[in-house]
């Protein structure tokens, strides 16, 4: 948590008001082991008045606006230290987002010290303590940590950069990237007026490339050299570059007097730069403005870099995922759709696939599966599983069952498959338009089939285990006559799971919309299918694979 990196004593609290983490100053402070406050409410705990009594609900200052979600300060309060004795305090409370991070998704920090003495590892004990800007900033940094580093979108990480510095600290915020091949490109370039933020497209888009030797303050900011403090007096001289010259018409157009420049770095490299302006603000910024703007720029950083890497990966993930998918063949008689969606952005592409062939002897292979994993090695054993179905499956003539357990055996002594679940069957015409499927299903949800008149049910025989347990367990086979102008649905698990809803309500969503999107064609069933029936919270890939009949003579 953010705590352990605040130079002072600070604690957070829940929805409700109890404590959910504190710092060691903040132990010291009140003279309390953490194990003394967390878990207990902190207003019951800790308000005191300055004779040391409890202090009524109704005077706190600070409880309100823990509960509104917004900022709050108070010079001079009292908290209850662990012998009983009042402490004077001035505190800070500012928001925290803490999704992702367990229980809590939403909670409070509060930063505190005492008017005579701040305990701090960085400053000597006794010394006079730092007005209450200083507890602003902290709270600034804090909040732009967990802002910033709750996700993974770098377009995000900058917009969230934008509103954590207009207008606190400037009436202007530029924010000029790095991107492949070493082009710069003005991503932002936004004001604050009026309590509202307005981002200026036409001083935005593709920059001049960085010069190698230019001494002016964007140029090094971009090399990764030095943060500066700069004004228009800087950019009176003739420009010495392209970026130079944007840069001087940047102060020109915005009315710029005053301005701060600090890079945006991560371990491996540099990323970009951030620019803060002062234009209806008539203080100019100081050097402690410029070493928060580095603090802050130190933080975006890194999770500007943290929100690269993450796309990138998941961009080749998808990718390659996408292009092992097979194109369906043509089966006369037999309609076939299938549909590829990846997990939201906040999730990692996994292993799903489908994959349809035909065999040897005529007949039509259909395959769903989802490999046990959300990243690279999942997508890339959903590939080596496919091949290996594949080859088993055109060489020997055998029921899929038996196909499924030599591609178990496979699975657990020669691919780089953890786990994994599938439906194997196959498809053949058995003469007078009448359709044979044949299946086994390895750990996977149910096929579906709905009749051409809107009568669904699941095809729950032929069920075994998953892949990967390293049992040798016979398959069971099962079969099934598909009426004319039915429909087939194979799925994966992302489509009927979702947080707080059972299977059997996922599975009863899905066959109740089936059933009533069935008279319409197959490719524009499998979408509004799709549409209506995936979960809104899901964080998993989808695989829907449908086939269709033909209708009777």
């Amino acid at each position: 948590m953010v705590l352990t990196a605040l130079e002072t004593a600070a604690y957070a609290v829940d929805e409700q008001g109890c404590i959910i983490a504190v710092n060691a100053l903040a132990e010291r402070l009140l003279a309390r082991a953490a194990t003394e406050l967390v878990g207990h409410d902190a207003h019951d705990l800790l308000h005191r008045d300055a004779h040391g009594q409890p202090l009524p609900r109704a005077q706190c200052a600070m409880r309100p606006a823990f509960l509104a979600g917004r900022t709050a300060q108070a010079d001079r309060e009292w908290f209850a230290r662990g012998d009983g004795s009042p402490l004077p305090i001035s505190w800070l409370t500012s928001p925290l987002n803490l999704r992702g991070s367990g229980d809590h998704e939403r909670a409070t920090l509060v930063i505190f010290h005492t008017p005579e003495v701040v305990e701090s590892p960085s400053r000597p004990s006794g010394q006079v303590a730092q007005p209450l800007p200083e507890l602003e900033r902290l709270a600034l940094l804090a909040e732009t940590t967990t802002q910033l580093t709750s996700t993974l979108d770098a377009d995000e990480t900058v917009h969230r950069l934008v509103s954590l510095v207009v207008p606190r600290l400037a009436d202007w915020v530029v924010v000029d990237l790095i991107r492949e091949r070493d082009e710069v490109w003005r991503v932002v370039v936004a004001h604050a007026e009026n309590g509202a933020v307005t981002y200026h497209e036409d001083l935005q888009g593709p920059m001049p490339p960085v010069p190698q030797h230019s001494s002016m303050p964007l140029s090094r900011a971009l090399r990764g050299a030095a943060s500066t403090l700069t004004s228009p007096q800087t950019y009176q001289k003739p420009p010495d570059s392209g970026i130079t010259a944007e840069q001087r018409r940047l102060f020109e157009t915005t009315g710029i007097h005053s301005a701060a420049i600090a890079p945006l770095r991560s371990t491996r490299e540099v990323l970009g730069a951030v620019t803060l302006g002062r234009s209806q603000t008539p203080q100019p910024f100081t050097p402690a403005d410029l070493a928060l703007l580095e603090d802050i720029a130190r933080r975006a950083g890194l999770a500007l870099d943290n929100a690269r890497l993450y796309q990138r990966q998941r961009a080749v993930a998808e990718t390659m995922q996408r292009h092992l998918l097979p194109q369906l063949p043509q089966v006369p008689g037999l309609q076939m759709t299938a549909r590829y969606l990846p997990a939201p952005d906040a999730s990692q592409v996994g292993g799903d696939w489908y994959d349809a062939f035909t065999l040897a002897d005529g007949a039509t292979a259909l395959a769903v599966g989802d490999v046990v994993g959300h990243d690279l090695d999942a997508a890339a054993g959903m590939a080596q599983l496919r091949n290996i179905l594949r080859a088993y499956a055109w060489a020997q003539q055998e029921p899929p069952s038996h196909i499924v357990k030599r591609l178990d055996q496979a699975v657990t002594h020669i691919a780089d498959v953890p786990m994994a679940t599938m439906i194997f069957g196959r498809i053949e015409e058995m003469g007078s338009g009448r359709w044979h499927l044949s299946w086994t299903n390895a750990g996977h949800p149910p096929p579906l089939l709905v009749t051409q008149e809107g009568l669904a049910h699941y095809l729950s025989d032929g069920h075994g285990v998953l892949l990967g347990t390293g049992t040798d367990q016979s398959r069971p086979d099962a079969v099934a006559s598909l009426p004319p102008g039915s429909t087939l649905l194979l799925y994966t698990d992302g489509l009927i799971e979702a947080p707080g809803r059972s299977l059997d309500e996922g599975l009863h969503r899905l066959r109740r919309h089936a059933a009533a999107l069935v008279h319409r064609p197959l490719p524009a069933f499998t979408d509004q299918l799709l549409h209506r029936v995936r979960p809104t919270d899901n964080d998993d890939d989808i695989v829907l694979f449908a086939l269709r009949t033909p209708t009777a003579a």
